[in-house]
């Protein structure tokens, strides 16, 4: 990891496991974490390939898993990783730096009809790595495929600038709601949730990514 994650210098050393212990005491008490796994499971044929990036303690690849989907679920975060694995056998969890991605190094070459960065993911990158951390989740989806991705447009990373960003990793802008249960976007929203195509044209940045793996 070239440049350490805003998930390590802006938060203290006990925040993940402060994090896994909150989700999993929502999810004791029953309340609804599903919301992004029922947007992508809408999205995606039956028993798709999805990959979860910065999946965190594993608990929207998961519930893709129960749907019957293909999951990998890759983080930078071991203790978060190590969570997943303990608490929803059945995905693949990885521990890996989305800004260096190279999923051929892990034995899988397979691409994804699908990817997810939920969770505010987009937030907690290494400010200057967002072209690189789309343009390698990216390339691991198929032509024509979907990356969607949610997070707080208060949290200091500007829309204006994500749309700059996923534009120049040669990613369409599909769609923009305000929340998982899809609300109207308005300029007053304090989340987006972004639905972008891939398969526009091959870019700098995506030729990158693409011939790291090869």
């Amino acid at each position: 990891m070239d440049r350490p994650t805003r998930w390590v210098t802006d938060t203290d050393e006990n925040h993940s496991q402060w994090y896994i212990e909150r989700f999993r005491t929502m999810a004791a008490e029953g309340i609804d974490l599903g919301g992004e796994a029922r947007l992508m499971d809408a999205m995606l044929p039956p028993r798709s390939r999805v990959l979860d990036a910065g999946c965190g303690p594993g608990r929207v690849g998961a519930l893709l898993h129960e749907r019957g989907h293909d999951v990998v679920g890759v983080d930078a975060d071991p203790a978060l990783i190590a969570a997943a694995r303990e608490d929803h056998p059945g995905p693949k969890w990885l521990v890996a730096d989305l800004a260096e991605l190279d999923l051929k190094q892990q034995g899988i070459t397979e691409p994804f009809a699908g990817a997810l960065l939920a969770g505010n993911v987009m937030t907690f990158l290494a400010p200057g790595t967002e072209t690189a951390v789309l343009s390698r989740v990216g390339a691991r989806v198929a032509s024509d495929g979907l990356l969607v991705v949610g997070f707080g447009v208060d949290r200091g990373y500007a829309l204006a600038d994500f749309d700059r960003h996923a534009a120049a990793a040669g990613l369409r802008l599909e769609h923009r709601f305000a929340t998982w249960d899809l609300r109207p976007w308005s300029q007053s929203a304090d989340f987006a949730v972004t639905v972008l195509r891939t398969g526009i044209h091959e870019t700098a940045a995506t030729k990158t990514a693409l011939g790291s793996e090869s």
